[in-house]
């Protein structure tokens, strides 16, 4: 027999009023892996992230986390878990060390007997120089890096990463993926969601796509591609695409239209790729097709607030 999963739903319902947030989900999260939550804004990631550490109790349904019943051993389960908000919650009035050092004593832990693990965290988080910095004084990653560090300080069997990388630039998020890999490396569980394709397409070893409460589809990154879009998309900018949906589709190919923008997707683009090349100023990229196109397939390519 395979491990227990780590996280075990099943028929999870969240309502707020007449709003259905979450609307009977199931998902078994195994030990050590990263599962990932994707959907647009509204689609019940982060009601679902609450729900399983127990600060939002599920109308119906069943969740298990280590095998203990939620939110009846809430308390039980979050002192096995870390958890990176969305938001930095640091406190600006310690230091880098001081933080730290006050979060361990939410866990019963006395700083003084941790000091190794205290410096291991710092070293993990590359911010051994600025131990005596206030929160103020760092930039965008550091604080994410800090935030994830403290996230440890209980040694958790799972960590909950509430968009970890949000509003970061490049340099900072390939840090933070790379110190998240090695988390995973070492057997931690990895519960995510993110906006971010690329993230998940790096970190996910299995995902949901959520949209209105409820999972769209369930399985690998490259397992939804191959299960929901071709293979290559060409994409056509411009005015001048209007005249090329009919050629794409000549060309074998399926056809999605953003506003000025043409989504050809394709088994086989040699043909229409030698055709567009013949056509002076249109400006078009052919690319493999990803995450990003699934998303967008699943959940539509309307703006959402």
């Amino acid at each position: 027999m395979g491990l227990q999963p780590v996280v075990s739903a099943q028929g999870l319902v969240k309502t707020f009023g007449s709003h259905r947030a979450v609307d009977g989900i199931d998902f078994d999260i195994p030990r050590g892996s990263c599962f990932g939550f994707l959907g647009p804004n509204g689609a019940g990631k982060t009601t679902t992230l609450k729900m399983v550490l127990g600060l939002s109790p599920q109308m119906a349904g069943s969740l298990q986390v280590y095998g203990l019943q939620v939110p009846d051993k809430a308390r039980q389960v979050r002192a096995r878990t870390g958890v990176v908000p969305q938001a930095d919650n640091l406190d600006p009035d310690f230091t880098v060390i001081e933080n730290l050092r006050t979060y361990a004593t939410y866990f019963g832990l006395n700083p003084s007997a941790i000091e190794d693990r205290l410096e291991r965290l710092l070293e993990f988080a590359a911010l051994e120089k600025r131990r005596d910095s206030k929160t103020d004084a760092l930039s965008g990653g550091m604080k994410r890096r800090l935030i994830i560090a403290r996230a440890l300080i209980n040694e958790p069997e799972m960590v909950v990463l509430d968009e970890p990388t949000t509003g970061l630039d490049p340099q900072a998020r390939h840090i933070i993926w790379s110190r998240l890999n090695e988390l995973k490396e070492q057997g931690t569980t990895l519960l995510l969601t993110t906006h971010y394709m690329e993230e998940a397409e790096r970190l996910c070893d299995e995902l949901v796509i959520m949209d209105n409460g409820r999972i769209l589809d369930q399985g690998s990154p490259d397992t939804l591609v191959h299960r929901h879009v071709e293979p290559e998309v060409i994409e056509l900018r411009g005015e001048k695409t209007r005249g090329y949906a009919e050629s794409a589709e000549k060309h074998g190919c399926r056809v999605e239209r953003l506003g000025s923008s043409l989504y050809c997707y394709t088994n086989d683009s040699g043909a229409f790729i030698n055709e567009l090349r013949e056509i002076h100023g249109l400006t078009f990229m052919h690319r493999p097709t990803g995450l990003e196109d699934v998303f967008l397939k699943l959940t539509g390519r309307e703006l959402r607030d």
